[in-house]
């Protein structure tokens, strides 16, 4: 019995081999995609929400993290940094916490798709008591007017604007100044309409007013009379 069991599987060896290779072929070929597992790692964005409205972020965390993710190969063609991302949600931060961890909860996935892996696990980020001050804005003048003409006054409306940011990003002496407005070109009483800008860039306009009107006043300088030459005196 033996024999013959024996016989039956060395007898022509490597047609049995090869019938055997070409069946489990065709059997992961007929196997559907949805039972295919496959894993990749892409780089897909970090998001935070939910800053409390009387903090200020003040060091960022890093703008992408890598995510292994384990899906169906028909999956991972919807699996891309377009459609994914991690939201990191502050709402119930203070000003103490430094670390934040991050976990599979805070990634957005189609069925059947899974987070393997996040690297790094955890970021870092500070926040910031935030401030509002009522700062002077200052126009930003360019080079000087043409020749003979002259600077009569400036008009800036309004003349202060709110601007909120991190406590200690505040100066005593900050001002806000325009987008620079330059006077080369100008012969005649202008009204203009500038952006401004804060001193630092972590602050920003916190007042509705998103403009600044200029109204720059000149005037035609007058010209002066010549003087006429006195004739010499004869003595005689």
């Amino acid at each position: 019995m033996l024999t013959l069991f024996r016989n039956l599987l060395i007898k022509n060896w490597e047609l049995k081999l090869i019938s055997f290779l070409i069946a489990f072929i065709l059997w992961i070929s007929l196997i559907p995609e949805e039972r295919t597992f496959v894993e990749k790692t892409i780089s897909v964005p970090l998001e935070v929400h939910n800053i409390p409205a009387h903090l200020e972020l003040v060091e960022k965390p890093p703008a992408t993290v890598d995510v292994k993710i384990r899906a169906p190969q028909s999956l991972m063609p919807q699996i891309n940094p377009a459609t994914v991302h991690v939201v990191l949600d502050l709402q119930m931060a203070d000003v103490r916490q430094t670390e934040y961890p991050l976990t599979p909860n805070m990634i957005s996935l189609p069925p059947g798709a899974e987070v393997k892996d996040i690297h790094p696990s955890q970021v870092s980020l500070r926040l910031e008591e935030g401030q509002e001050v009522m700062m002077e804005v200052k126009p930003n003048l360019i080079g000087s007017l043409p020749e003979g003409y002259i600077l009569e006054k400036v008009e800036v409306t309004p003349s202060q604007i709110l601007i909120r940011g991190p406590a200690s990003r505040f100066r005593k002496k900050d001002v806000v100044m325009t987008t620079p407005i330059v006077l080369s070109n100008l012969t005649q009483s202008t009204e203009l309409e500038v952006a401004p800008i804060p001193p630092n860039p972590d602050l920003r306009v916190a007042s509705p007013v998103s403009t600044i009107k200029i109204k720059i006043h000149i005037k035609k300088q007058a010209q002066q009379p010549e003087k006429k030459e006195s004739s010499p005196t004869i003595k005689k």
